[in-house]
């Protein structure tokens, strides 16, 4: 099966389409990348994405219009894709679409809201689409996050490891022989660090390019100590985060009646609070694997290594599964399993009542091929097509 995986993450600044060929072996599913493109979003589609977040307020039309233009670009990306690295022709196509709110009320996430309609991508490509995966598992008592879980569990099963995603909120998925995988959103990765960026220079640079500001900068272990108190880290698992708490102005809050950093100290501070906070959840495994934009981040990187040294860190490169493709890789893998009718997530990792065939179907011109009989117990990654 051919299938082309579609996400913008939380620092919602372009679009990332990543195809796979999948097949069954035995009780593995195999899974081989065939490459991956990043796509911008156009300028004034961008503006108007982050004039809707919370805690910003917008209107149904402005939601109604996001909605569909969002997925206008999304089935672009989807038609490049299918061009450039599939060949002309794909299988199946799986939108995780943009999420602009994760309702989280006490603890419980009682809704959550992923923009980018799937009909515009179905009607582009003429592939079967899967979308929507992530209101099956609230509404069956769950988080809805990290959905990546299952799939970090079958690629490192028998591990004693923790897969991190470092994206603009940081997720991680605890693995160890013989018990049950926990997964939980560790707070913020890129989110304040870009926040503070975009904020001092006016919107003209988004982030911390190669992490330079971070090693230009001191760390303020005042002000480091102040945001470690941030009650969500003392959470219980599962938990989930997003930008509804972690964004720009929850920043300017923690800041007031400071005397403001320098913006070099200030980034430094930000990247130790996220060594610091993804470190604390993942401590005393031996294998810490690292995907996302944070790996591009060598301040961060480093930090965070400095923070686990009896472990081995390591991206996600390092063993096979291209960084910066991995979250849409996954989102790929489970809407394979969507369309097989196998569930896509572990209750013990979003705290669901029950697993869930995960997302809603359109169906295409043609049916995917079914590769699966029942649901696979490991996930093997060869190299790139």
């Amino acid at each position: 099966m051919r299938i082309i995986g579609l996400m913008s993450g939380t620092s919602h600044d372009a679009i990332d389409a990543a195809a796979c060929d999948l097949w069954a072996e035995g009780d593995d599913l195999v899974l081989r990348p065939r490459g991956m493109i990043s796509v911008p979003y156009a300028p004034s589609l961008r503006a108007r994405l982050i004039a809707a977040l919370p805690p910003r307020e917008t209107t149904m039309q402005e939601v109604c219009r996001l909605d569909a233009d969002i997925g206008r670009a999304f089935a672009e990306v989807a038609v490049q894709a299918r061009s450039e690295l599939c060949d002309g022709a794909a299988d199946l196509v799986v939108s995780h679409g943009q999420t602009m709110f994760h309702d989280v009320r006490d603890g419980a996430v009682h809704g959550t809201l992923q923009l980018g309609q799937p009909a515009w991508i179905a009607e582009a490509t003429g592939s079967t689409v899967v979308a929507d995966l992530r209101s099956r598992d609230v509404a069956a008592g769950g988080q809805g996050a990290p959905l990546v879980s299952l799939v970090d569990a079958l690629w490192l099963a028998g591990r004693d490891a923790a897969v991190v995603n470092l994206g603009g909120i940081a997720n991680a998925t605890l693995l160890r022989p013989g018990a049950d995988p926990v997964a939980f959103d560790t707070g913020p990765a890129n989110a304040l660090i870009d926040a503070a960026v975009a904020e001092a220079t006016g919107g003209e640079r988004r982030y911390d390019e190669d992490g330079r500001l971070a090693a230009g900068g001191t760390v303020d272990d005042a002000l480091l100590a102040m945001l470690l108190a941030e009650p969500y880290y003392a959470l219980p698992a599962p938990k989930t985060t997003g930008k509804e708490l972690f964004h720009a102005d929850y920043l300017a809050d923690r800041l007031s009646g400071r005397v403001r950093p320098r913006l070099e100290d200030l980034v430094a501070t930000l990247t130790a609070l996220t060594a610091r906070t993804v470190a604390d959840a993942v401590r005393g495994r031996e294998l810490v694997v690292v995907s996302g934009g944070g790996t591009r981040n060598p301040a961060l990187m480093g930090m965070l290594r400095a923070q686990l040294p009896g472990a081995s860190v390591a991206t996600s490169d390092d063993l096979g599964l291209p960084s910066a493709a991995k979250e849409a890789l996954a989102f790929a893998v489970l809407g394979a399993l969507t369309v097989h009718g196998l569930p896509g997530t572990l209750p013990s990792c979003t705290g669901a009542r029950r697993a869930s065939v995960l997302g809603a179907i359109l169906p295409g011109q043609t049916t995917p091929p079914r590769i699966l009989e029942a649901a696979p117990a490991r996930l093997r990654v060869l190299p790139s097509a």
